[in-house]
């Protein structure tokens, strides 16, 4: 017996019972595994195993019989596994049988799981990531070091520089990634599945994220590659998906550079259970209450202006009377500008959710703009904050999820390693090219907690400056700051999109998201 074809058959004996793979597609996927490892057909039965343990076997003969090369271990594994995961066309019709008999959750439960099942979301790879809670003023936050995606080998590195091929598909959210059998720029996508979603009269499809940052982490994304852009209709798009699947919520990041995601070019939104930290407060005030829709402001660390009622066309249509409001509004005094000429500074990233009947439109004000001595962005952590997170802040981190690179594990682990000693080597960290950036935070953890820590007190004293850190930079997107003069300035603008009719005052309720809500 050929020990390649007993693993072929305990893969697709794990497709029938994790996958759903039906009799036609197991005879086919098994011939076109038979075909890719040139092997001949054997009587068998299979085994129940772990999927790891089957493709690490089966990757490492493709491998070692010139099958595939190295360095491509990942992209081979999705080729196997696309193989015996039941094709797009029948995922759609069994999604859509699902929804029809036991309601959207079933059905998205049903495409989570597949996508878990087939190695799509790595699981293994996401438990690495390292996640903690941090208390503030204004409720906790959650913060998380990724460890899922692989850091590149240099042979990867080398083999992304060769690439000479054309740009297919144009992003990673073009639904031609269906299928996609990868190259050194782009990643393997045969385990992708996908489902249509109607929108306001539009095509749209949902997928979910591979490397989840929360629970069930998913995507929607517009059938054209064409730019983001926040408009009426987007309010309207996002209230009636979360009408359509009221347990998940659905966000979309701004569309200008500095707020925004890292896709900007191809028009998506975000969603998924709402486990986000900001969905755990209240709202601080209420500015009015007209027409069954109220409108009030987050107690939260940003600036969120908050929409909600049972009736979904009212709350979008208000909703988008504040947007139009706030993209051209200017108060110097709390250097908000909202153009430049011709280049727009003000918008929003708008987040939708809904609760028994009742819609909620949380509005992130956002702001762009940059000057001499803010280059990075008015509104955007300051260069003293760039050891932590440089990048843009996008919708999970302005709802108070933090995604950190994770080459902090090993520079954090470094620092808690030297401030355990009594007499800490300052003047390797201050040389290190990697830990130099650190100097700061380490001198004020000393300053804090002193030396010679045991293992758990000096984790705790990194851990402070970190959660400060990002405290910090979430306050630095506020647009209105939470001082005496920034809600003030936050009650000018009220002023312009309410009548000031209805109940003001604070209106707080504070709970603590579920850890096990975060991947």
């Amino acid at each position: 017996m050929n020990a390649v074809v007993q693993t072929i058959e305990d893969l697709i004996q794990y497709a029938e019972k994790e996958l759903g793979l039906g009799l036609e597609d197991r005879t086919y996927a098994r011939n076109q595994l038979y075909e890719l490892f040139q092997v001949e057909p054997e009587d068998c039965l299979g085994n129940d195993r772990p999927l790891e343990e089957m493709t690490e076997e089966l990757v490492q003969y493709g491998i070692e019989h010139g099958i595939a090369e190295e360095g491509t271990e990942i992209r081979f594994e999705t080729k196997i596994l696309g193989l015996v995961t039941p094709s797009p066309g029948e995922v759609v019709m069994k999604f859509a049988d699902i929804k029809q008999k036991e309601g959207i959750k079933a059905a998205t439960d049903y495409l989570y799981r597949l996508s878990v099942k087939n190695n799509y979301i790595r699981l293994g790879d996401i438990s690495r990531n390292i996640c903690w809670y941090a208390d503030g003023d204004k409720g906790k936050i959650a913060i998380t070091i990724n460890l899922s995606k692989p850091e590149k080998d240099p042979k990867q590195v080398l083999a992304e520089k060769a690439f000479k091929g054309k740009k297919y598909p144009k992003c990673m959210l073009c639904i031609e990634n269906i299928g996609f059998c990868g190259t050194a720029i782009h990643p393997a996508r045969q385990t992708l599945r996908i489902v249509p979603v109607t929108l306001n009269g539009e095509e749209w499809h949902m997928q979910y994220s591979p490397y989840v940052y929360y629970d069930e982490h998913c995507i929607v994304f517009r059938d054209v590659h064409i730019p983001m852009k926040i408009t009426d209709v987007t309010m309207s798009r996002l209230l009636e998906f979360v009408e359509k699947t009221p347990h998940y919520f659905l966000g979309s990041n701004a569309d200008l550079p500095i707020v925004g995601g890292s896709i900007l070019a191809h028009d998506h939104y975000q969603g998924g259970k709402k486990v986000l930290p900001m969905f755990f407060t209240g709202l601080r005030k209420m500015y009015e209450v007209k027409n069954g829709v109220a409108v009030g402001v987050r107690d939260w660390y940003n600036s969120v202006v908050t929409v909600k009622g049972k009736d979904r066309e009212a709350v979008a249509f208000k909703a988008a009377t504040i947007v139009a409001a706030w993209k051209n509004y200017s108060d110097e005094s709390a250097d908000i500008i909202c153009c430049t000429g011709e280049e727009r500074h003000n918008t929003v990233t708008p987040v939708a959710s809904k609760e028994g009947e009742e819609f909620t439109l949380d509005l992130i004000l956002r702001n762009n703009r940059t000057d001499e001595k803010h280059p990075y962005g008015i509104f955007h952590p300051t260069e003293d904050m760039h050891n932590i997170k440089k990048e843009a802040i996008g919708l999970i981190e302005a709802m108070g999820l933090f995604i950190l690179p994770g080459r902090l594990k090993g520079e954090l682990y470094e620092l808690m390693k030297e401030i355990q000693k009594e007499k800490p080597d300052l003047e390797r960290i201050f040389n290190d090219e990697k830990l130099s950036k650190h100097s700061g935070l380490i001198v004020q953890a000393m300053a804090n907690r002193g030396t010679g820590l045991s293992a758990d007190e000096a984790r705790n004293a990194i851990l402070e400056r970190v959660n400060e850190v990002c405290f910090r930079i979430l306050e630095c997107t506020a647009v209105f700051k939470n001082s005496e003069e920034g809600q003030e300035a936050f009650d000018r603008f009220m002023s312009t999109v309410t009548t000031g009719e209805g109940i003001k005052g604070e209106q707080k309720k504070r709970g603590r998201p579920p850890l096990s809500g975060l991947n």
